[in-house]
């Protein structure tokens, strides 16, 4: 379904940790805006019924049925931008905008 790397893994545990979050679900999503270019959003949450809930890396992630099929085959990536910039990317295969041979790289809004 969706991979974490361990760099993402560790700071989504960081983060709940400072967040107060005990056992945090790590809720992601994903749509198709008017011109046909995937967002993504995330954010820690509790489960809803419907709800895929996915174990990778230690975290509990949950992902809407909405958003089930963009985020299939995608990982999400804990990377340095810039030096001392860092900021959760997710590479999908299911970007319409992906045109050139491997994974397609987008910054998420956290």
């Amino acid at each position: 379904m969706i991979t974490v790397t361990p760099q993402a893994a560790e700071q989504i545990v960081k983060s709940a940790a400072q967040a107060g979050a005990g056992a945090p679900c790590l809720r992601l999503a994903a749509r198709l805006d008017d011109k046909g270019v995937l967002e993504y959003g995330m954010g820690f949450d509790d489960r809803a019924e419907g709800d895929t809930q996915v174990t990778d890396g230690g975290v509990t992630l949950l992902i809407s049925p909405g958003s089930v099929e963009l985020l299939a085959g995608a990982t999400l990536d804990y990377v340095e931008i810039n030096p001392g910039e860092w900021r959760f990317i997710f590479i999908n295969p299911n970007d319409p905008s992906h045109k050139a041979p491997g994974p397609a790289r987008h910054q998420t809004r956290s």
